[in-house]
């Protein structure tokens, strides 16, 4: 096989990521409006993105798994189903259990498209996978990133009815989803073939006990990471209302510049990693945001947003080499790692903002954020990784 990425399915991939994710970040964009359509508390905005994280969570590493033994190339499809089913659901439900079950909704579609495009990256990607991961990555924090703001553009003057328009990114998703399915189907004799090899010869890099605890630094340093992310993601529109009385839409805008400094810091981590390995990568980007995340509780407005910036790009550098290096460690289950990872991400992020929404009701939304800030310190763990280097 060749050993240059093939860069038309890079290009699909992150291409899907980007409006399969614009699609989910509707979720958290139109938080301020079902609290005040549905008269809601934090605790309530806290329970939909737990439904919504633990739908991935708990689901992304079973279809990996699952995929791993009998690939399809009908899978991306199949949760883009899901996530449209989801979106028309959000847009006209009037009661709180119908938010629930369409974000549960969007939760498997997000199941379903993340672990197998990961493993199909990885395969695309061949000789550069940590570029691959980058590519494939940025796409999905890219249309994390513009969700919110049209959202701020389209819903918000309108009502919540108008998140139908979303269906449109949803079309657009599965035209993307094209050329991968056909690329795919023609590859799979070949990864059918090359998999055996690999199960059959492949060795693993460390025993089965340094690699078990390996695995359980990583899952701290993604608990670090996604605990403080989830104060930002979930709940940063409303501290900037909440301490500098910015208006929604402003605030939304604001998100904006947050999460799309989280697709700059994905676009740098993946062939930071394939050229100074996976982790120098994730120690640095893990601790080095702590800084940023310390100083935010403590500015003004416009230092804020850029502190808020800085620790999004530091941080999200981190998942790319984070992945990898977990998919370098089991290498004959590139799916089902990959869903453990997005998963247990998922989860974290879900749990955190359940917990946070409970905090900010006792306690006020300016405290979470001085209490989420010392979370990167984590990242210190780093230092028991054990470096895998290529032969």
């Amino acid at each position: 096989m060749a050993s240059i990425p093939t860069i038309h399915v890079l290009l699909a991939l992150s291409a899907a990521h980007c409006l399969n994710d614009l699609l989910q970040s509707v979720i958290t964009a139109v938080y301020p409006m079902l609290k005040e359509d549905l008269s809601l508390n934090f605790a309530q905005i806290g329970l939909i993105t737990l439904i919504y994280q633990l739908a991935a969570s708990i689901f992304q590493p079973v279809v990996g798994y699952a995929f791993d033994r009998r690939p399809t190339v009908w899978s991306l499809p199949g949760g883009m189903i899901c996530t449209s089913v989801g979106i028309t659901l959000l847009s006209y439900t009037t009661t709180f259990s119908g938010v629930l079950l369409a974000v549960f909704m969007v939760g498997i579609g997000s199941a379903t498209l993340h672990p197998e495009a990961s493993r199909i990256t990885s395969y695309a990607g061949q000789g550069r996978r940590g570029f691959a991961q980058s590519v494939f990555q940025v796409g999905g924090n890219f249309g994390g990133s513009i969700g919110p703001l049209l959202v701020a553009l389209i819903v918000a003057p309108n009502g919540r009815h108008y998140v139908m328009w979303f269906l449109v990114f949803a079309a657009l998703c599965f035209w993307a989803m094209k050329p991968i399915c056909r690329w795919y189907g023609s590859y799979l004799s070949q990864l059918r073939t090359a998999e055996r090899k690999v199960e059959s010869h492949a060795v693993l890099p460390l025993s089965k006990r340094r690699t078990l605890f390996t695995i359980g630094v990583i899952l701290v340093l993604i608990f670090s990471k996604y605990v403080y992310m989830a104060s930002l993601s979930s709940y940063y529109t409303f501290y900037l209302m909440d301490r500098f009385g910015v208006s929604m839409s402003q605030s939304q805008i604001f998100l904006f510049i947050f999460v799309l400094s989280t697709a700059a810091g994905t676009l740098v981590g993946g062939p930071m990693g394939d050229r100074y390995g996976r982790k120098p990568v994730i120690w640095v980007s893990i601790l080095g945001a702590a800084p940023f995340s310390l100083l935010l509780p403590h500015t003004g407005l416009v230092l804020t947003v850029i502190m808020s910036f800085c620790a999004g790009f530091v941080l999200s550098s981190a998942f790319p080499a984070i992945l990898l290096y977990a998919q370098e460690l089991i290498p004959t289950k590139l799916g089902m790692i990959s869903g453990l990872f997005f998963g247990f991400a998922f989860g974290i992020g879900g749990v955190a903002s359940a917990v946070l929404g409970v905090f900010v009701d006792s306690h006020g939304i300016e405290a979470v954020y001085r209490w989420c800030s010392f979370f990167p310190l984590i990242g210190v763990v780093a230092a028991f990784l054990p470096n895998l280097k290529k032969k």
